[in-house]
């Protein structure tokens, strides 16, 4: 992914409250993991971190959680510096790492209770706090089981409501989706939407970019240590983008674009489609238009990925 000119670098435009970070460098030895790395997350929204294997994502979640230094740069959570006050920034901060890491002879609303205590909840508070995350998470029905014996998705619900055990007011999730089931990955974005809704900052690290595309307002992508766009996801949907049409008679089809002059090329699934690219949607909705005005059967028309794997994915093919 080449370095964008669109967006990403820089202090955050002001006045910003929420999650800031502006020039992160960490190295380790000789591998420079991150290299002066800009991610503003504004409260109330939620902001996908989206980068390959090995971009530098998790180096950069654990500066933000101020469980790594930088080795230079700033951040800010919430007006707090977590270098100079980690204890302060923590206390705002709710963390959930790619795996767990339980506490496996304790129960969840064990490992509840006790991650509660740790951020001096008040001690009559804690059983109806515990007992609301529970429900939110769906693990009601789970809460006196060992963890040992929850599934994958089921620790990751609970690694959810840990991190949300002391209310914070910035949320940093590191594949939040991974092993949940699709009942569970629906939920999952309904329940950050909410928080968003209470002005929380979140950022979702995910390589499932197409769910990113119903839960964030906006992205970062990351490649090779350095965040080289930011794009919202208004800006991914209005943006020319790769359509797959298909319709009953597939040579009708092909005969409709010729005669628009619309360029294609052979889709990829089951059945027969084509692709063509569209500048806008107002440009997709008058392709539609005319295909149907010229007779043409059309069965099914819409974006072949998601907004914003689309943008990822034409970054990738700029590589050199």
């Amino acid at each position: 992914m080449p370095r964008r000119n669109d967006g990403g670098a820089g202090a955050p435009p002001e006045p910003f409250t929420g999650l800031s970070a502006t020039g992160l460098s960490r190295s380790f030895g000789a591998v420079h993991a991150v290299v002066r790395m800009d991610l503003h997350a504004p409260a109330g929204q939620v902001t996908a971190l989206i980068g390959p294997n090995g971009s530098g994502k998790t180096t950069l979640l654990l500066m933000l959680a101020s469980l790594l230094a930088p080795d230079t740069g700033s951040i800010s959570v919430m007006g707090v510096d977590p270098v100079k006050n980690p204890a302060a920034a923590r206390a705002k901060i709710g963390w959930m790492p790619d795996t767990l890491g339980v506490w496996e002879a304790l129960t969840a609303r064990e490992i509840l209770s006790t991650l509660a205590r740790f951020y001096h909840l008040p001690k009559a508070a804690i059983p109806g706090r515990v007992t609301e995350l529970l429900e939110r998470v769906k693990l009601t029905d789970l809460a006196d089981q060992k963890a040992r014996v929850l599934s994958r998705g089921q620790q990751q619900r609970l690694s959810l409501a840990r991190a949300l055990i002391h209310d914070p007011e910035v949320l940093l999730l590191d594949e939040p989706a991974s092993g949940l089931d699709p009942g569970s990955r629906i939920a999952l974005r309904g329940i950050l939407r909410e928080l968003a809704a209470e002005g929380k900052a979140i950022v979702v690290s995910s390589h499932v970019l197409a769910e990113l595309d119903e839960i964030a307002d906006g992205a970062v992508f990351v490649n090779k240590g350095q965040s080289v766009l930011t794009q919202s996801v208004a800006q991914a949907v209005g943006q020319s983008r790769k359509y797959s049409i298909a319709a009953l008679d597939a040579a009708d089809l092909a005969s409709g674009l010729a005669a628009l002059r619309v360029p294609y090329t052979e889709g990829v699934g089951r059945g027969p489609s084509v692709n063509v690219n569209v500048g806008s949607t107002l440009e997709a909705s008058k392709l539609l238009r005319e295909l149907i005005t010229a007779g043409v059967a059309v069965h099914d028309f819409g974006p072949a990925a998601g907004a914003l794997e689309e943008t990822y994915m034409s970054m990738e093919s700029e590589q050199p």
